[in-house]
């Protein structure tokens, strides 16, 4: 027998919700009906900052998604210049967060952290192909244990205006592991090592600590998907 659970709040939500708990007090002071407005915002912006538990796949090898939502896109690009990395075009799986799904980011694979560096920049949509250059971003190189190099971008989107990254450069994670998060609404591209193919297809739904996107030890070639 299967019972529901609250899943529990990220630290960072905790002063949204009691500003917006305040202002639903204040809304109902005013006038009741735009009161219980506010406590539908409320239970929103709680639900907006779950935090909720992930089963991570812990087989070597494999790169696990670091966000919740849709891949938007799978196609060659440039890794951020401003992580010193090679300028040679990667495989780039783009993953958009709209505003109902949770925003905490995961590590995608077991390793450390080389270097980390944010750019200030625009907040056009995220779900544009040009928001990976244009945009606000904090840009994550990671090395996997194997040797393999790894990008993970987080990418601020129309409405995001705060990008959180709580690593630090040669700090150790573990795929599944929270790093972050964006709010509200934004995207983070993932950056496969050369010669690696993605497992994931495009408008495909992913979890994060818990989807697949490629693995290092396959030589399978990249998937294709469709609708059903």
């Amino acid at each position: 027998m299967s019972t529901f659970t609250v899943p529990p709040l990220h630290r960072e939500g905790w002063r949204f919700v009691g500003l917006f708990a305040v202002g639903a007090a204040l809304l109902f002071w005013l006038w009741e009906p735009l009161g219980w407005l506010g406590v539908i915002l409320t239970a929103w912006c709680a639900y907006f900052f779950r935090d909720p538990a992930r089963v991570t796949p812990n087989r070597p090898g494999l790169i696990i998604s670091p966000a919740d939502g849709v891949v938007q896109m799978i196609q060659p690009a440039i890794p951020p210049a401003e992580l010193g990395m090679d300028q040679r075009p990667l495989t780039r799986i783009s993953i958009f967060m709209n505003v109902f799904d949770v925003h905490v980011n995961r590590a995608p694979v077991d390793g450390e952290v080389v270097a980390l560096a944010y750019r200030p920049g625009k907040f056009v949509n995220a779900a544009l192909d040009k928001a990976s250059e244009h945009n606000e971003r904090q840009s994550i190189h990671l090395r996997a244990r194997d040797g393999l190099d790894i990008c993970v971008v987080q990418i601020a989107g129309l409405v995001a205006r705060r990008i959180k990254c709580e690593l630090s450069a040669g700090r150790n994670v573990r795929a599944g592991e929270r790093f972050g998060l964006i709010r509200f609404g934004s995207r983070v591209d993932v950056y496969l090592p050369d010669g690696i193919a993605p497992l994931a297809c495009v408008g495909q739904r992913a979890v994060a600590g818990e989807t697949v996107l490629a693995d290092l030890k396959s030589d399978e070639s990249a998937r294709l998907g469709e609708t059903r």
